[in-house]
């Protein structure tokens, strides 16, 4: 797990280790393939899926709410090629200030 809390360092500080478990326990099996441990900023369907799934399911968002937190990620994430998964759900709840809801 540290890796995803060095990897969540450089976008933010005082991460929250209890939210950072949580997000890797809700990826689970996902996170052990590649492909599936990475977001795709460019794919709009890779990003409607963390919408609708992630976004709404895990942290009560509507569908406007987690767009815009989205596309700040997103902006935030902008010269990083590789976005982890786990960074990225972890600065969408960051960003929607719902991180209470994974601790």
């Amino acid at each position: 797990m540290s890796e995803y809390v060095t990897d969540i360092s450089k976008f933010t500080s005082n991460v929250n280790e209890a939210a950072v478990a949580a997000i890797v326990k809700y990826c689970g099996i996902a996170l052990r393939n590649a492909d599936s441990a990475l977001v795709s900023a460019s794919d709009k369907d890779e990003l409607a899926t963390v919408r609708d799934g992630f976004a709404a399911k895990k942290l009560g968002l509507a569908p406007a709410a987690a767009d815009a937190g989205i596309k700040a990620v997103v902006e935030k994430m902008k010269g990083t090629a590789k976005k982890s998964r786990v960074t990225f759900y972890y600065l969408l709840a960051e960003q929607t200030a719902t991180l209470g809801k994974l601790a």
